[in-house]
């Protein structure tokens, strides 16, 4: 089969590690790519928002299937003018989309299927969440525990536009949660856990994501087999209800509550970080199983986990999620490759042939190993061999579960 893959980042580059993996692939062609994805693709010039640039590259290379990584082509409805030519593509359309392009579209289609989740408040009073209503690349979500933080916050998210939604503060342990979706039935992936604040103890602002790990280790198969009933089942039968049939990876963001499970927020592709990990689990054919979701029918698809857990760690500028980092030559990439860890590129590119940081998160680095422990452990150690002058990390990634600190003793049910 004959791919071309969306999007420049890392979980792009983790999707063309996976892809590249399958028995079903003939050729792999990415836009625009990055050097990482460039190892394994033939990159093109061609922007994830090109939906004319993308549609000439599918009919040049005779593509078979569109895997759309990021959002942002999504909720601009590329999917919808690849299709409309008939091309296959793994990526829901723009009106599907719409459940993580309007924070209040995905409100409306949660209460209209029963989802359990948090009461909107009528004022951003503390203790509160504020929501920019559209897209804000993972950061325009401030969690307020006084009144000073709600102030501040409602700058921030009014940054992003001025629609806001407020909600209720959810406490207790977050997660995510993965399902390739055909527009009525959906197969799950590994559950994520990832680390959205820029520094340890998840203390500062809000990024695109540190760090994740999977699987988590107090949600067993049954327990995610609840999950998908409960929170992604009924929003697509939602979804084709309103006609808008979602063909695609759907992202649910958890926080498991001593009441049980609310969802907190929906996507309409993979995460990033959290992809990194989730993907080098999967132990099957991720193309064919991509393309019958693209299809619609994933009714034959069987993935299983591979044993073990993964564990990845971010390298980012040392001002981000403030700033970014670019130009500086990035050296060791082959020695943390060389302990078995797989590196994938996030924010790079090359210059006269050298690979150089472009972007605030620059680097993920990933491990696996047959426990969370040990895979904590090999990240790090690769961590250490790569990096630039300013490389700033996390260095509590997945530090409680590997402990047994983090726990969820009450039955998902």
């Amino acid at each position: 089969m004959n791919v071309l893959l969306v999007g420049t980042g890392g979980r792009e580059h983790a999707l063309a590690w996976a892809l590249s993996r399958s028995p079903s692939l003939t050729a792999l062609h990415a836009a625009p790519g990055n050097p990482g994805i460039a190892s394994l693709a033939r990159c093109h010039p061609v922007a994830p928002d090109d939906s004319e640039g993308l549609l000439g590259l599918a009919r040049s290379f005779g593509i078979e299937l569109v895997v759309v990584g990021p959002e942002g082509p999504l909720v601009a409805g590329v999917a919808d003018v690849l299709r409309h030519a008939g091309i296959l593509v793994f990526g829901p359309s723009a009106a599907a989309a719409r459940i993580e392009g309007s924070k209040g579209f995905a409100k409306e289609v949660m209460e209209a299927a029963g989802i359990a989740t948090a009461r909107r408040l009528r004022l951003p009073v503390a203790p509160c969440v504020l929501k920019a209503d559209g897209l804000a690349a993972g950061k325009g979500v401030v969690v307020c525990k006084t009144e000073a933080e709600v102030r501040a916050g409602l700058a921030t998210v009014r940054s992003f536009g001025d629609a806001i939604l407020v909600e209720e503060l959810l406490e207790g342990l977050e997660v995510s949660l993965f399902a390739l979706c055909d527009g009525r039935r959906a197969v799950a992936l590994a559950t994520a856990q990832d680390f959205k604040r820029a520094f340890d103890d998840d203390e500062g602002p809000n990024t695109g994501g540190m760090g994740a790990y999977a699987p988590v280790p107090w949600l067993d198969p049954p327990a995610v087999e609840r999950l998908v009933d409960q929170t992604v089942l009924p929003v697509l039968a939602e979804l084709e209800r309103r006609d808008a049939p979602f063909r695609g990876a759907l992202f649910v963001g958890l926080m498991l509550t001593d009441d049980g499970p609310r969802v907190l927020e929906y996507n309409c592709r993979l995460g990033d970080p959290e992809t990194q990990s989730v993907l080098p689990l999967v132990d099957g054919d991720l193309l064919w199983a991509l393309a019958a979701a693209a299809a619609g029918d994933v009714s034959e698809v069987t993935l299983a986990q591979r044993a073990g857990s993964a564990v990845t760690v971010v390298l980012a500028a040392a001002d981000y999620p403030a700033g970014d980092d670019r130009g500086t030559p990035i050296v060791g990439v082959e020695a943390a490759e060389a302990t078995g860890a797989l590196v994938f590129h996030a924010g790079t590119a090359l210059r006269d042939g050298a690979l150089v940081t472009s972007g605030g998160r620059i680097l993920d680095v990933t491990a696996t190993a047959p426990t969370l422990g040990e895979a904590r452990k090999a990240a790090y150690d690769a961590v250490e061999l790569v990096g630039w002058p300013g490389a700033r990390r996390r260095n509590d990634i997945a530090r409680r579960a590997a402990s047994g600190a983090a726990s969820w003793p009450r039955e998902l049910a």
